[in-house]
C-alpha cells in the first residue's frame, strides 16, 4: 500500500472515530431533572366564629304560625342593636312526619312546640329587653326577669328528635284505645272498628273489626286507619 493510501486509511479511520465519540456522547451525559412543580397555594380557611362559652338556650314564647317571622326579627334586630355576636343559633323545633294522601306515604315537617322558639343567647338586661320587645313575642319560658337556660341534656334531646324523625318519620294521626277509626288502606277498606291496641314501637294498632257478626282483630299500620 503507498504512502498516500495510508494517510488516507489512517485520516478516515481518525475521522470516524471522532464522530463516533460525538454521537455518543449525548447518550453518555445525564439528563438534567425536570424542574419541580411549586406546591399548590393552601387557599385560606374560612373564619370560624368562636363560641361563645357565655352563651346559653333560652324558650321564648311567640305568637303561634309566626315562629319563622319571630327568627327572622330577631336576627334582623340584634344587628340593628349591636348584639349580632351576642345571638347564636335560633332553633324552631320540628319533626318529620308522614301520612297517606291517595294511596301515597307524604312526608311533611310539624313544629313539636308550636309557639315556642329557642334562642342560643347571652343572657344580659339590654339583651333581654331586645328579645322581649320583638313583635310577636310574649316573653321568656322559666322566670319572668331572670330566664332559665336549658340543661344541654334538654336540648340534646330536641336535637335528637329532629335528626331521628328526618330518617324515620313519626305518623301524623295518633290514636286512642277504644277510638273508632275508619280502615282507608288494604284489604279491609272502609271497614270500621275500635283500636284495642296500640304499639308505638312499629306505629301499628291491633284493630276490632266486625266480620261476619264477630269482632276480628286486624293489625294495621298507624297510615291505614284515620279517625272517625
Amino acid at each position: 500500500m503507498s504512502d498516500l493510501e495510508n494517510n488516507t486509511a489512517e485520516e478516515t479511520a481518525e475521522t470516524g472515530g471522532e464522530m463516533a465519540a460525538e454521537s455518543a456522547a449525548p447518550e453518555g451525559m445525564a439528563e438534567e431533572p425536570a424542574p419541580a412543580e411549586a406546591p399548590p397555594v393552601a387557599e385560606p380557611a374560612p373564619a370560624v366564629l368562636p363560641v361563645n362559652p357565655n352563651m346559653g338556650w333560652y324558650i321564648i314564647h311567640t305568637y303561634s304560625g309566626f315562629e319563622n317571622k319571630v327568627k327572622e326579627s330577631l336576627r334582623s334586630r340584634s344587628e340593628a342593636f349591636g348584639y349580632a355576636d351576642k345571638i347564636g343559633e335560633i332553633l324552631i323545633p320540628t319533626e318529620d312526619v308522614v301520612e297517606l294522601r291517595a294511596s301515597k306515604k307524604v312526608t311533611s315537617k310539624r313544629l313539636i312546640y308550636p309557639g315556642y322558639v329557642l334562642v342560643q343567647m347571652e343572657m344580659n338586661d339590654e339583651l333581654w329587653h331586645v328579645v322581649k320587645n320583638t313583635p310577636r313575642v310574649t316573653g321568656f319560658v322559666g322566670g319572668a326577669n331572670t330566664p332559665t337556660p336549658l340543661s344541654a341534656d334538654e336540648v340534646n334531646q330536641i336535637l335528637y328528635r329532629q335528626a331521628a324523625t328526618a330518617e324515620h318519620p313519626k305518623p301524623k294521626m295518633t290514636f286512642g284505645k277504644s277510638e273508632t277509626v275508619k280502615i282507608v288502606d288494604g284489604p279491609f277498606t272502609n271497614f270500621t272498628g275500635k283500636v284495642d291496641e296500640i304499639n308505638t314501637d312499629r306505629n301499628t294498632l291491633r284493630v276490632l273489626v266486625t266480620i261476619f257478626g264477630r269482632a276480628t282483630p286486624v293489625e294495621l299500620d298507624f297510615l291505614q286507619v284515620e279517625k272517625m
